[in-house]
């Protein structure tokens, strides 16, 4: 395999790019993402099967399994981010180790429903909290322990709607293949 094909499947939807500009409509753009993502995901693996479950999407990638399991901690790490920048001054967020996280039994051997479940509920919180924020809320902060970088709330939404894509273009390629 070459480094670009494993590029393409590393990203398979591009790296991220933080436009030079967030505007309302991105935002609002990226809120919509997340509002539908759990929806999106659910539909994909609908009839997944447990072989797809094991494969991973690239080679020493992580499978399927572990990549819903991995959207669900993420995520949930992601509204605990907005909620500590929202309601303390740029906060210092708590970093975890994703990829030893992924190699717990429970990311590896447990059904994904659960996950499932956890990321309809994380997102339809997370979502109502973006919608309720102003312009303002946008432009608060936390600082992120590894890279000492103060990252912006707006960023962080950004991000977030990019990694639903990454993720979802990962299981796709299993799923479709």
């Amino acid at each position: 395999m070459t480094e670009h094909e494993l590029e393409q499947l590393r990203y398979p939807i591009g790296r991220f790019m933080l436009p030079e500009t967030i505007t309302t409509s991105l935002r609002e753009e990226w809120i919509g993402v997340l509002e539908s993502f759990p929806e999106r995901l659910e539909t994909l693996v609908a009839n997944i099967t447990e072989t797809q479950l094991e494969t991973p999407y690239r080679p020493d990638g992580w499978t399927v399994r572990q990549v819903i399991h991995h959207l669900a901690d993420s995520h949930h790490h992601s509204y605990a981010r907005f909620k500590w920048a929202l309601t303390e001054n740029k906060p210092t967020i708590k970093a975890y180790e994703e990829k030893d996280w992924a190699e717990l039994k429970d990311v590896k051997q447990a059904p994904i429903a659960m996950s499932l479940l956890h990321i309809k509920a994380v997102h339809a919180k997370l979502v109502h909290l973006l919608k309720s924020m102003d312009a303002s809320d946008f432009k608060r902060s936390f600082i992120h322990p590894e890279t000492g970088k103060e990252v912006f709330l707006e960023v962080n939404l950004a991000i977030y709607a990019w990694h639903c894509k990454h993720h979802y273009g990962h299981v796709e390629l299993v799923v479709k293949s």
